[in-house]
This record gives C-alpha cells, structure tokens and sequence, in this order.
C-alpha cells in the first residue's frame, strides 16, 4: 500500500512541465510561504493505516526570518483541511490517522537528517474535518 501512494503522488506530479514545476506546484497555505506535495505515503506499520502527506516548505525554521512552527502549524492544519480529506475521500480511504509533514529540503522516509528542519502534525477525521491530535 506504501508503494501505491508514493507512485499515485509521483504520477500526479509528474504531470506538470519540468520546467515551471516549481511554481505550478506550489499549493496556498494560510501563511504564503512555498509548499509543495513530495509523497503521499499509506502507512499500516504502526498497526492501522496512516496516510502520511510530506511535503517540502524551504523557508521553515527557527531562525530569525524564517517560519516557525507556530504559523507552519496552521498552514499544516490548512494543508489537511483542503488536501488530506479530498484524497482520503477520493481513494474511499478510512485511516486512522493523517499525518502532515513539512521539510525544508527533501528526506528520504524513515531517514534522520539532524540538520534539517521537519514539522509534523497529526489528525483523526471526523466528518470531512481534521481534529488535531498532536505528537
């Protein structure tokens, strides 16, 4: 199930001329910052699907000037909202949890990167509405 997702993600991206991808790509969040879908991944390791969106926003951090976890968490619960439930819904989906990650530059699954800056949040759905669930 995995593999299906990450292909599904792939293939729709894929779609986009190489060249304008970058900002073809890009989805509106809340906060405006640059985000876009790398992965959709159906997870059942933990015991029960979780359907894991990753997505890169470049510009997160902790640093003065970039964005935070408190808008990024937002922009998260958005990227839920108006991406998570369609998909779910679409592909007659019953996870348990939605998982919402953002990276500032591309992770490979499962990998650590010290270095690199990740928010994750995670949500049950309710009635086509994401109730945050925190990690």
């Amino acid at each position: 199930m995995q593999v299906w997702g990450r292909a599904l993600a792939l293939i729709c991206l894929s779609c986009v001329n190489p060249a304008s991808a970058k900002s073809e790509n890009l989805l509106p969040v809340p906060s405006g910052q640059p985000v876009h879908l790398t992965d959709v991944l159906l997870d059942n390791s933990p015991g029960e699907l979780w359907v894991r969106f990753r997505f890169i926003a470049p510009k997160i951090g902790s640093t003065v000037g970039r964005i935070g976890y408190d808008v990024a968490s937002v922009d998260m619960a958005h990227l839920c909202q108006t991406l998570a439930v369609a998909y779910v819904a679409k592909y007659d989906l019953e996870p348990a949890r939605v998982v919402i990650s953002l990276s500032d530059r591309p992770i490979e699954f499962g990998r650590s990167a010290p270095d690199a800056t990740q928010f994750f949040e995670a949500y049950r759905l309710e009635q086509s509405q994401c109730i945050w669930e925190g990690f």
